[in-house]
């Protein structure tokens, strides 16, 4: 899926950068960085753009995010927070 693909991009981000994007730099970073960074190694993500979730909307990315590192989700179907099937967030 693309939320795995891009917690992937994250990963090799963190390896080469030693830290994860901000959630200013966000996930853009990961196929361009305007600013210079020491160690981005990119593109992380070869598509040439960030990837949408499964509904068409961009993916929202904090970091560091409430409970890990950082925080990568989609808001689901109906781009609500919470929710129950195809509504429900997915998170990483």
């Amino acid at each position: 899926t693309t939320l795995f693909r891009s917690v992937t991009s994250l990963e090799l981000f963190h390896v080469d950068v030693g830290r994860y994007p901000t959630t200013a730099e966000g996930l853009p970073s990961l196929v361009k960085m305007d600013a210079k960074v020491p160690g981005w190694n990119g593109p992380y993500i070869t598509k040439g753009s960030v990837p949408a979730d499964p509904w068409g909307a961009a993916y929202h990315y904090d970091s560091p995010g409430k409970t890990a590192a950082f925080d990568l989700y989609s808001l689901g179907r109906d781009g609500k927070e919470g929710g129950a099937g195809e509504d429900a967030d997915i998170r990483n």
